[in-house]
């Protein structure tokens, strides 16, 4: 690398921590009780292992009143946590949170940053696709609540889209999957795509992290897996705003719960059959950073729980839209959908309801409320159906 270009990297670094300095500001000067509160979760978590008590009878103190909700090996990693100060913890992982969104960033927006007509100005690029995924607002929510969904994204990003890992295949899908459920929609993707070798290796280290706590901590597993697990209020009220997903969406209708229960399982088959096609379909195309990008959304819209800060994996999205960079329409189109997951879109929804005009806010309000779900839908919708045509003609 020339001196220049490594001057650039270094200047483009200072430009990427001087943008997102009054987001961590923020954040991490809010009230204790207030600040990164997921992240006082997995810390918690990890200190009842290393004090004996059972990991999934605990709350975090009130106002929160959070319990740990994530399986036994994520609590087993969380004990390195649990040996940092609270302050030492809280900006090694808002560290972390930036560098696992620039691998994302790295990896799914390839295409652009290695195109010869930016080659010369790749370190500015970068940063500049940096601060601008920087505040969508699921990644805002990431340094908000100390969460951990940006690093299950790099982990299934970079397994599926890195040139030559030198880890084996499959093996971060595996990690990923085993720390949090949802990342399992990579699974069915690996299947549905015959990549039976990163299966059979993601399938593996999933199912070993998921027997080891059984071995190490034998009742905090079978606590989650036979208790913990089975009740979806663990993870907050279903029918909040912040609940993005399909079934989110339609609890917020108050139907009968046996009514909503069966258009849930409709809709969410129709949207598998639909999403995990697609992604079969852009694998064989050979784009793959669009294929990832419709099973990071299957992880979302399939769930019966998914907050906002799960739509991380719009980076990815936007990364698809866009593609080399040369297209001035797929570059108009990630600008819109980027501006639509900046904009706090489902807080409109509530506010409108909440000014009870007739005729307008109880339909309106319901559609707008719903707005990062219904628009995760349309997100599919457009990378299955109009991206493809969209390629043919440039």
């Amino acid at each position: 690398m020339s001196r220049r270009l490594w001057w650039a990297w270094v200047a483009g670094a200072v430009l990427v921590a001087a943008a997102v300095a009054p987001l961590v500001h923020t954040w991490l000067t809010n009230p204790d009780d207030q600040r990164l509160v997921d992240l006082d979760v997995y810390r918690t978590g990890g200190q009842m292992l290393l004090d004996g008590q059972p990991v999934y009878d605990f709350f975090t103190p009130a106002p929160q009143l959070l319990p740990f909700t994530y399986p036994p090996i994520a609590a087993m990693l969380a004990v390195l946590l649990a040996g940092m100060s609270w302050t030492t913890a809280q900006w090694v992982w808002t560290v972390g949170i930036f560098v696992t969104l620039a691998v994302t960033v790295g990896h799914s927006f390839r295409r652009v940053l290695g195109g010869e007509a930016l080659r010369k100005y790749v370190p500015w690029v970068f940063a500049f696709l940096m601060v601008v995924c920087t505040y969508l607002m699921p990644i805002r929510d990431q340094v908000r609540f100390g969460q951990v969904d940006i690093l299950l994204v790099a982990l299934c990003v970079a397994d599926c889209l890195a040139k030559r890992p030198w880890w084996p295949r499959g093996f971060l899908i595996g990690l990923a999957t085993a720390v949090k459920l949802t990342p399992g929609v990579f699974l069915i993707y690996l299947l549905v795509t015959r990549q039976w070798r990163t299966f059979f290796m993601a399938a593996f280290v999933a199912a070993v992290l998921t027997l080891l706590p059984f071995v190490v901590i034998p009742q905090d597993a079978t606590d989650f897996w036979f208790s913990a697990l089975l009740d979806p209020e663990r993870l907050g009220a279903n029918a909040a705003t912040t609940n993005q997903s399909i079934r989110g969406m339609l609890i917020r209708l108050y139907m009968p719960e046996t009514l909503t229960m069966v258009i849930w399982a409709l809709i969410v088959a129709a949207v598998a059959w639909y999403g995990f096609r697609g992604a079969r379909d852009a694998y064989k195309a050979n784009d793959s950073v669009t294929a990832v990008a419709l099973v990071g959304l299957m992880a979302v819209l399939l769930s019966p729980v998914a907050w906002i800060h799960h739509l991380a994996w719009v980076v990815v999205v936007l990364a698809a839209i866009v593609g080399d960079g040369r297209d001035p329409v797929r570059l108009r189109v990630a600008a819109g959908v980027w501006l639509f997951y900046v904009v706090p879109v489902p807080w409109w929804g509530v506010s409108l309801l909440a000014a009870q005009i007739p005729g307008v806010s109880l339909v309106l309000g319901k559609i707008v409320q719903n707005g990062f779900g219904l628009g995760a839908l349309a997100l599919v919708w457009l990378l299955v159906a109009w991206l493809p045509k969209r390629r043919e003609l440039a």
